[in-house]
């Protein structure tokens, strides 16, 4: 069985997934992959192009049954500060190439002790968490790549 075709999260019912794989943040950019479902179906994910999935995304197989996309949490910092400081915060973990995702008030890395003590010196605080991962893809990584609600 093949997945070419993927549903954005949000424009298709979760509920009427037929499976649904489990993946950390590198196995959800992909273009080709064998996949196993939770229900122990097997599929063959093979898009055009590579692609990032999101949490709640579905992956359309050939014969019509979709599989829901779950990002599995995975250790994390999760960094606050007071707004200046969370923005030079950004700053050098950019200038360090790291992924990054953007909350409202708060910014996650992988987890990395070594960031974590570059965050206190710089007056953030950097909490251990256990959360799914979706970083911003950056600037070349596409016109509409990514979207936020």
């Amino acid at each position: 069985m093949r997945a070419t075709e993927i549903r954005p999260a949000g424009t298709w019912n979760p509920a009427d997934a037929a499976d649904r794989v489990q993946l950390d943040h590198d196995h959800r950019h992909r273009r080709r992959i064998l996949l196993h479902g939770d229900r122990g179906g097997e599929f063959l994910l093979d898009l055009a192009a590579a692609r990032h999935l999101h949490d709640g995304d579905g992956l359309v197989c050939e014969d019509g049954r979709i599989v829901l996309v779950v990002a599995v949490p995975e250790p994390l910092l999760e960094i606050d500060a007071a707004p200046p400081v969370l923005l030079r915060i950004a700053w050098h973990l950019g200038n360090r190439h790291l992924p990054v995702q953007f909350l409202a008030r708060r910014l996650r890395v992988r987890a990395d002790h070594v960031i974590g003590a570059m965050v206190a010196a710089l007056g953030g605080h950097a909490a251990a968490i256990e959360a799914p991962f979706d970083p911003e893809p950056g600037a070349y990584a596409g016109a509409g790549a990514h979207h936020h609600d």
